[in-house]
């Protein structure tokens, strides 16, 4: 790979410069010159040895794919130990060019498809270089009401602070919605806003390089004239960067401005003022910014309309207590309908395995939804779990003499086992009768790790109760007894 140094700039193959790019270009020496800075070693704090080697070590952590040189994580370290000091001389003498990312679709779940772009991994390591470097300059700069993409905030942060809002009487919210945020930043508005805080042209100018890289669909590379693609290490922060001038005007303006990366709400006190609202930041958006608002999905409406007033996969309730996070309907349905899949007869060939990715998920899902007053609904998916749980145990017995068999040993009389053994293939009948209620019951299967919903305090973390050993060993033993 040592040969394509002087062509790519690292391993990344096959890779050309755009022409009118190289006409367009300038050394970074020049620019240097050219410009006074109030940063004049930013560019070299990016390649500092020590914050190039934080960069790979995040990255790697990450994980994820190849771009489209085809080297993957792995194989980066070696390579970059071997030419790092040739990667960042070609920076320095502005001959750097990086590769087209690669174009992958994600399916979302209302349909559609989200485009994200693939950087190589030399590039995910540049960038996120890049990032460690700029997040201190602009953390002091993004406004409060901002949460996406920032350290210690979270969407969980963001609902409570509408919630705290609510709780002051603005109980009309604006819900904007962004058409394909990520790939329609104007690349020329973005520039000139970090000109005005990243007073090394040199940066700029490599930031600029990665917005102008390209993407390569079916073999062939398309010019990107706007958007930064989902997928880089540098994206979450330019997305921040751009919205930060909305989020600043609002603030100005003295309207609580909530937003988690594109998803944005305003609030009021009145239904008039939150109309007043949505035709203003449409105007910002689409006028200032040059950003899409689809204006199907954006409105105004009530915070505790539930099925109209969704943020982040929460929604709030009101009761004779005050105001409460609750999950919303949608996200309901989402967490059903992936552990439905999750406990399916068909993938349930081995319940220890099912049981592990029914916990993780459930884990993840809690860890995030936690803050939410649910416990009337999870006691009931509890009941639905575990009924979905003894039709895959009953499944995986199999023959009638294996399960009266291994009823007995859970404590049903010889009679009662025969009877239920041979009641049919109505499975989803069979599980849901009392013998089976008794044999496979609750404690025994949140003995077994299952959820370990019983035993969380849906205010704290998440807390699963350990597996019992002996039990899991019986159920693995009886699964493949005749």
């Amino acid at each position: 790979m040592a040969e394509n140094i002087e062509n790519n700039g690292c391993s990344q193959r096959d890779n050309a410069e755009h022409e009118g790019y190289v006409k367009a270009s300038r050394s970074f020496n020049r620019i240097w010159k050219e410009r006074d800075s109030a940063q004049p070693r930013l560019l070299e704090a990016i390649l500092y040895k020590d914050n190039f080697n934080r960069a790979y070590k995040r990255v790697k952590a990450n994980k994820g794919a190849p771009g489209i040189d085809g080297m993957t994580i792995e194989e980066a370290l070696p390579y970059l130990k071997e030419h790092q000091q040739e990667i960042t001389d070609r920076i320095y003498r502005g001959k750097y060019t990086p590769s087209p990312v690669r174009r992958v679709e994600i399916p979302k779940p209302d349909g559609g498809v989200r485009k994200l772009g693939i950087p190589t991994v030399i590039d995910r390591t540049l960038q996120q270089a890049i990032t460690q470097q700029l997040v201190p300059i602009y953390e002091p700069l993004f406004a409060e009401g901002s949460y996406g993409y920032r350290p210690n905030r979270s969407a969980k942060d963001a609902i409570l602070k509408v919630k705290e809002y609510a709780e002051q009487g603005y109980t009309f919210a604006v819900v904007l919605d962004l058409s394909k945020y990520f790939d329609t930043l104007n690349h020329e508005i973005l520039i000139n806003l970090l000109r005005k805080n990243v007073k090394d042209e040199r940066v700029v100018q490599l930031i600029k390089r990665y917005l102008k890289s390209g993407v390569m669909e079916n073999g062939v590379v398309i010019d990107t004239e706007e958007g930064s693609p989902q997928g880089g290490n540098l994206s979450p922060l330019l997305a921040n960067v751009y919205l930060n001038e909305f989020d600043q005007e609002f603030l100005k303006r003295g309207v609580p401005c909530i937003r988690y990366a594109d998803d944005i709400v305003l609030l009021a006190k009145s239904k008039r003022a939150s109309e007043r609202l949505l035709e203003s930041s449409t105007k910002y958006l689409e006028e200032r910014l040059k950003l899409t608002v689809n204006r199907e999905k954006s409105r105004t409406v009530s915070v505790f309309a539930i099925r109209n007033f969704k943020f982040l996969g929460f929604a709030l309730g009101r009761n004779g207590k005050g105001i409460y996070v609750r999950v919303h309907p949608k996200s309901w349905k989402k967490f059903k309908s992936r552990l439905k899949e999750l406990s399916s007869r068909k993938r349930c060939q081995s319940i220890k395995p099912s049981l592990e990715k029914i916990k993780v998920y459930a884990r993840g899902w809690l860890n995030y939804y936690g803050i939410a007053s649910m416990k009337n609904n999870i006691d009931d998916i509890n009941g639905w779990l575990y009924h979905r749980i003894r039709m895959c145990i009953w499944k995986q017995w199999k023959t009638p003499q294996n399960r009266i068999n291994n009823l007995i040993k859970l404590g049903v009389d010889k009679d009662t086992a025969r009877i239920t053994a041979y009641t049919g293939n109505r499975i989803a009948y069979v599980c849901q009768r009392r013998v089976m209620n008794f044999a496979i019951n609750k404690e025994r299967l949140t003995r077994f790790g299952l959820l370990g919903l019983m035993a969380i305090d849906y205010k704290k973390p998440v807390k699963v109760i350990s597996e019992d050993e002996k039990f899991m060993k019986q159920i693995e033993k009886w699964a493949v007894e005749e």
